[in-house]
């Protein structure tokens, strides 16, 4: 059910030197690297820090939960808008994030950051 969580962070490289050591002692490592993202994970990248440039406020951080397929997606961006959600980012490619990344963004009606992924 769930694909991943991301923290958003106001400063990367202070985020990376606190987090490289605790995965390390946790038997994962960083699986990802860019400007403005790290992520973490054994057989995969689960948790995610990414640079958000500004202070930490509302808003920050989201889950993303694990759609079977682009139309799952699309249902379920439909389901939370016409449900008290808002828009974050409509349904489509992420190729930053794989070649068949495809998803959707929506802030709960708490303005939670709720990501609905598939990589099919």
């Amino acid at each position: 059910m769930i694909d991943h969580v991301g923290f958003e962070v106001s400063d990367l490289t202070r985020s990376a030197a606190f987090y490289d050591p605790v995965f390390f002692a946790l038997g994962a490592r960083r699986m990802f690297e860019s400007e403005h993202a790290i992520a973490y994970g054994v057989n995969g990248p689960e948790l995610w820090i990414v640079c958000r440039g500004r202070e930490p406020a509302p808003g920050y951080g989201h889950i993303a939960v694990k759609a079977s397929g682009k139309a799952a997606v699309d249902a379920g961006y439909r389901a939370g808008l016409a449900n008290g959600g808002a828009d974050d980012g409509p349904p489509g490619p992420r190729p930053q994030y794989g070649p068949r990344y495809y998803a959707a963004y929506m802030l709960d009606p708490d303005g939670y950051r709720v990501e609905l992924a598939s990589r099919r």
